[in-house]
């Protein structure tokens, strides 16, 4: 508890590697190709890179216990012994841990949803009637060894235990796993005694449940736990971090407790709120004035002017990002075709711990000492605003006259009625959701192109085999309504980014989206345009190869701004409104070369949801506009298809109701079906496709396991509004998974349509 106060810090860091290299040794050892040696040598030398490139920047306390082989919440659940009982009978404790994330032939995994308003999925704890916690330091402690070999000033960093809580779901009839948290907090303060005895100096807690409206009494939680940890008589000084959002009542509950440091996110809140916590004024006050979850560079003339504010107001202020860098890319330098315009406005996470360390300095020996940092800054800032590339006033002017028109279709029996003359589907029809897998053969057609090893004309011929085999095989497996299977698409977003003007899609700025799965979020900076069709010509040259229908794959313009880094310099509504306007254009070229179905998925909808209620409503009313402003465009006979996965639905049914789209394939395995009571609930009318097996796990569900997920969607759905469909996309799937897959959700439709 008498830990010296630190300067310059960020709140966590990336670990899949700057080349991916975890993600290619996990998924090597899924496979079996490596044993546990291996995969923990790659581990060990990730962490190692990682700490001293963090000591070489400058930060004097630096983040450990960071790492994760999957998720961090999921290693909570390990640390405070929470893994489901199902997994209990894998005696080796890596493979238990991957079982509970993924699943095995046998076991299914742990429900997987969306972390706070991110595009990182999370492992949702089960909190059953027997979940009896129990300490198990083993990673943490390591952790913590092995950066004390290496000399590094480690804050090992904890999931709070209020934040825990409320992420996690009971099972079996258990109680709110909240109202568990004395039990819980039990473990932590044991915990942060071993790490007492450990010598360590500080720990760090993440509790951004705190800046939401998750629990109803969030300021009470607080301060009963932090009074408890914070009076322990034998623990390391502890800093209770918030991000993602402005803290309110919260912030003097938390002040009002012994830890010796708080951490606010000022790029998401602002600084009247602490100003009006006198209670600061014995704490250190960790300010996250560096954006840690968007790629743009900081002002660090507006920063400076921000930390001035702070330093009368706390008993010491340190610089931080605003959350981990786990959100962000590893380092600009990997990027080498970038305009000097467009490189001079971003910072990635290299480039975020040097304007930390920057920061740090000019409040501790003046702005002078970084003038040339300032300069450069200030450069960027008027380069940027000043920049042709960031105004399109044709765009501008045709959104503002189709929303002035209306962007409506017309009423959803109507068109129900007129799609099914058009198409003539069964009952319980069975679609995909979009991707297939995506085979060495594709991937390797890809680094060619981008080597010019071919040229375009062999990609696409390739390309097309791929769109062949994948309608041959829909054909036999007997599936209703077919997709191309997009082997011609990189990533859902990026895909379309590179083909809109506004955007820029970077060569390898990777970030975690769950587990070993990567994306590379595109970068969009300016109004958005689309110069010519997309996906036309494949989704013609699939439909030309079968009598069925193949629907039109597109991403919702919500989606797309979920999963870039989006612009700051005006509100995300009026981005929504360009993207969708391409969207639009898109669907009207679809219509007019014949294509009956096009679907536009909206996964994120639920990830951009506010984390305050105040902020909601005006939320859902831009991205429903913004989806009804793509998808109107086209005639009632054409059937409009949207998909939703891995989110709290329960929030947004209202708004799914209003997107009006014809059929909503949703996520609801591993759930158990439970979003259609929340569809009834607002008498949801229209078509449903809740998906009869998780397609994030390698196991091959039963036919009568998907028959009784159909059994279970017709007490709540009618047949005529039913569709049968898999979770999700299945391009991270491998071939043999699908097809099993697939054939028996056929039959197990089949089976259910013929009773």
């Amino acid at each position: 508890m008498t830990a010296a106060p630190f300067t310059a810090t960020i709140l966590g860091s990336p670990r899949i590697g700057p080349n991916r290299e975890l993600k290619r040794a996990v998924e090597k050892y899924w496979a079996g190709n490596s044993d546990r040696r291996e995969l923990e040598s790659v581990a060990a030398r990730l962490r190692r890179d990682t700490a001293e490139a963090l000591v070489a920047a400058g930060l004097d306390s630096v983040p450990v216990n960071t790492f994760s082989y999957y998720d961090q919440v999921l290693d909570t659940a390990v640390m405070v012994g929470a893994l489901p009982p199902r997994v209990s009978g894998i005696t080796d404790d890596l493979d238990r841990y991957f079982a509970a994330a993924r699943g095995t032939d046998e076991i299914a995994p742990l429900e997987m949803t969306k972390w706070f308003d991110t595009n990182y999925h999370y492992i949702v704890p089960e909190l059953g009637p027997d979940t009896r916690f129990t300490l198990n330091p083993t990673k943490v402690l390591a952790e913590v060894k092995e950066a004390g070999a290496l000399d590094v000033p480690a804050r090992p960093v904890l999931v709070g235990p209020i934040t825990f809580l409320a992420l996690s779901k009971a099972v079996d009839g258990a109680h709110a796993p909240i109202e568990r948290l004395d039990e819980l907090v039990a473990v932590y303060a044991e915990l942060l005694e071993l790490l007492d005895d450990e010598g360590v100096g500080w720990v760090q807690l993440d509790e951004p449940v705190l800046v939401t409206d998750i629990l109803d009494n969030t300021a009470e939680l607080a301060e009963r736990t932090y009074a408890t940890l914070g009076g322990l008589t034998k623990r390391p000084a502890l800093f209770v971090a918030t991000y993602f959002g402005e803290l309110t009542d919260a912030l003097p509950a938390l002040a009002r407790t012994p830890v010796e440091a708080i951490g606010v996110d000022l790029v998401a809140g602002g600084v009247s709120a602490v100003a009006a916590v006198p209670e600061l004024a014995t704490k250190i006050l960790v300010a996250g004035v560096v954006d840690g979850r968007n790629v743009w560079r900081t002002n660090l003339e507006s920063a400076l002017a921000t930390l001035a504010k702070l330093l009368g107001l706390a008993k010491h202020v340190a610089v931080s990002t605003s959350c981990s860098t786990l959100h962000v890319p590893y380092s600009l330098d990997a990027e080498d075709d970038l305009d000097a315009a467009l490189r001079s406005w971003l910072a990635f996470g290299r480039e975020k711990v040097s304007e930390v360390v920057a920061l740090s300095r000019g409040i501790t020996t003046g702005r002078d000492a970084i003038s040339a940092e300032v300069a450069a800054s200030n450069a960027a800032v008027a380069s940027r605003r000043s920049d042709p590339r960031l105004t399109n006033e044709q765009v501008r002017s045709r959104i503002s006259s189709i929303a002035a028109a209306g962007a409506t279709r017309g009423p959803a029996e109507a068109r129900r009625a007129a799609q099914q003359e058009r198409l003539g589907l069964p009952v319980l029809p069975t679609t995909t959701i979009g991707s297939y897998p995506q085979t060495s053969a594709i991937r390797v057609a890809r680094a060619e192109l981008r080597a010019h090893k071919i040229d375009y004309a062999e990609y696409e011929r390739r390309m097309k085999a791929e769109i062949a085999d994948v309608i041959r095989l829909q054909e036999q497996l007997g599936i209703d309504v077919l997709v191309h299977g997009e082997p011609e698409r990189n990533d859902m977003v990026q895909y379309f980014a590179e083909q809109l003007d506004g955007f820029f899609a970077t060569q390898n700025g990777w970030v975690q989206s769950y587990g070993s799965r990567c994306v590379r979020p595109p970068i969009l900076y300016g109004d958005v345009a689309r110069p010519e069709p997309m996906t036309v010509d494949w989704i013609s040259y699939a439909q030309s190869l079968t009598d069925k229908p193949v629907k039109g794959m597109l991403t919702g313009p919500v989606t797309i701004l979920a999963w870039s880094f989006v612009r700051d310099d005006q509100p995300l509504a009026e981005t929504a409104a360009q993207v969708a306007l391409a969207i639009r254009d898109e669907t009207v070229d679809l219509q007019s070369a014949g294509i009956g179905i096009i679907q536009v998925d909206e996964p994120a909808l639920r990830e951009l949801l506010p984390l305050r209620s105040k902020d909601k409503e005006a939320y859902l009313k831009w991205a429903v506009d913004a989806f009804r402003l793509a998808t109107s465009g086209v005639s009632d006979t054409t059937q409009i298809h949207t998909h939703l996965c891995y989110s709290e639905f329960g929030e947004i049914i209202g708004a799914i109701a209003d997107l009006d789209a014809d059929v909503t394939s949703i996520e609801a395995a591993r759930s158990h079906m439970e979003v259609l009571d929340d569809l009834n609930a607002i008498g949801f009318g229209n078509s449903v496709g809740p998906g009869v097996y998780d397609i994030h796990s390698p196991r091959v569900p039963g036919v009568e396991e998907m028959a009784t997920s159909l059994r279970e969607a017709l007490n709540a759905v009618p047949a005529e509004r039913l569709w049968v469909n898999p979770d999700c996309g299945l391009k991270t799937r491998k071939t043999d998974e699908v097809t099993a897959s697939l054939r028996n959700m056929v039959t197990a439709a089949r089976a259910v349509r013929a009773s």
